[in-house]
């Protein structure tokens, strides 16, 4: 598919000690390495204990270690900061807290676990839609705040706060419904959905609820052209003096690292591409180590191509996605991914609640991310730009993404490599 001439449009390796891009603010750099607030390595493992009879052991837990790099992350997630940026996201918390009252009877004198508790706000809503008990776990020092953020509201007697990670706390009772706000950017990034995945098959039910119940991720090739002039044209004049010589490094600076930014409609180039669906019911960790797409897609105007980005939207579809329509499911966005793939659809708009990070909804703290070209390519309209994209968990870090992209157009082939850390 691809010719032999092979361009580089991209960086091939970045170091370790490489900073953000020149479109990241501080904020945005803080935010980049600490979104999620998930388990404290260093806290004690809590055993909760039930009245109820015992279920029989499955088999024996062995739990992952746990690195540096994540006592770090769940250090990073300590910071009140970033939990309020979350709450303050209404599209986020209020999607959350729709889905939950609109599963009620499902959660109604049932026993749930919050995974990633932060602040403990999902599992307070949990509580007020009447759930007999609610396991709130977080393993970051947050977790000491949730805890009197309970007392306070007079909840101490439904939800209970685990503090440590997933892998580590006992809870001794199976559960009815897993709920977490799991995504990261670009949606896999920091690997926070494999928590959930050991949540689910440690604890819950045959037939237990998972919220939300499935998610996909998008991309689409982009024209920015300001994002562009901004970053690099910037140098060619600057006063009057010519700092041309700045722009190779202004390139590397603002383009080698995916960027998290928002941009609106107008700047998507083509009809958006499936690259991963997920089930939450049957999703692995072991498939999420590795995700490739292929993709192609027909320019639909002339224009710059500057790069392609990435968004995801989430469904609280109850149990509407099980094993007798998974594979309905699953040929249905297969099929939009061989013809260049249209947003998946729903067939009644009742269906599921849908929480979207798609450029032409409202914006959320997740925006879009971007992966730009250090040199923009001249599109003609109905041109056809395909290839692959193969995301990875780094070994370095398995909460860092390394992102490879192969793309051809009009003859040539261009490769982007780049880490999302």
């Amino acid at each position: 598919m691809f010719p032999s001439e092979n361009h580089s449009n991209g960086y091939q390796h970045l170091s370790a000690g490489m900073g953000m891009g020149m479109g990241h603010s501080h904020r945005e750099r803080v935010r980049r390495g600490t979104r999620r607030s998930r388990a404290s390595p260093s806290a004690h493992t809590l055993r909760v204990c039930d009245n109820q009879p015992q279920p029989q052991p499955q088999q024996q837990h062995h739990p992952p270690p746990c690195t540096d790099f994540d006592v770090a992350y769940f250090h990073s997630y300590s910071h009140l900061g970033i939990h309020q940026e979350m709450i303050k996201d209404r599209v986020r918390t209020e999607a959350y807290r729709d889905a939950i009252m609109q599963h009620q009877s499902f959660i109604a004198g049932k026993v749930v676990v919050d995974v990633g508790c932060g602040t403990g706000i999902l599992s307070i809503f949990c509580a007020q839609a009447g759930a007999k008990r609610v396991y709130a776990i977080d393993a970051s020092d947050i977790a000491l705040q949730a805890t009197e953020v309970v007392k306070a509201n007079n909840l101490s007697d439904v939800v209970i706060v685990l503090h440590g990670r997933v892998e580590d706390v006992e809870i001794d009772e199976e559960v009815d419904v897993i709920i977490s706000e799991w995504m990261g950017y670009m949606l896999l990034y920091e690997s926070m959905l494999g928590s959930v995945i050991t949540a689910r098959d440690r604890w819950l039910k045959p037939g237990g609820l998972i919220l939300p119940s499935s998610a996909t991720l998008y991309m689409a090739p982009v024209t920015h052209s300001d994002r562009y002039s901004d970053s690099v044209d910037f140098w060619r004049n600057v006063y009057g003096i010519d700092m041309s010589a700045m722009v190779s490094l202004a390139k590397q600076c603002a383009f080698e690292e995916p960027s998290v930014e928002t941009i609106t409609g107008e700047n998507v180039l083509t009809w958006p591409h499936v690259v991963k669906f997920i089930d939450s019911y049957s999703v692995t960790i072991r498939e999420l180590e590795s995700v490739t797409a292929n993709f192609k897609f027909n320019s639909m105007m002339r224009a710059p191509l500057h790069g392609f980005a990435f968004w995801f939207d989430v469904e609280f579809n109850g149990h509407a996605i099980s094993s007798t329509n998974y594979h309905s499911t699953t040929s249905f966005i297969d099929n939009h991914q061989m013809n260049g793939g249209q947003r998946k659809k729903k067939s009644n708009s009742n269906e599921a609640l849908v929480l979207s990070t798609a450029p032409e909804e409202p914006p959320t703290h997740w925006q879009q991310t971007l992966i730009y070209f250090y040199d923009p390519i001249d599109l003609e309209q109905d041109q056809v730009i395909e290839g692959l994209v193969r995301l990875s968990q780094s070994k370095e870090n398995a909460r860092f993404m390394n992102i490879h992209l192969e793309y051809t157009t009009g003859g040539r082939s261009f490769v982007k490599e780049s880490v999302m850390r």
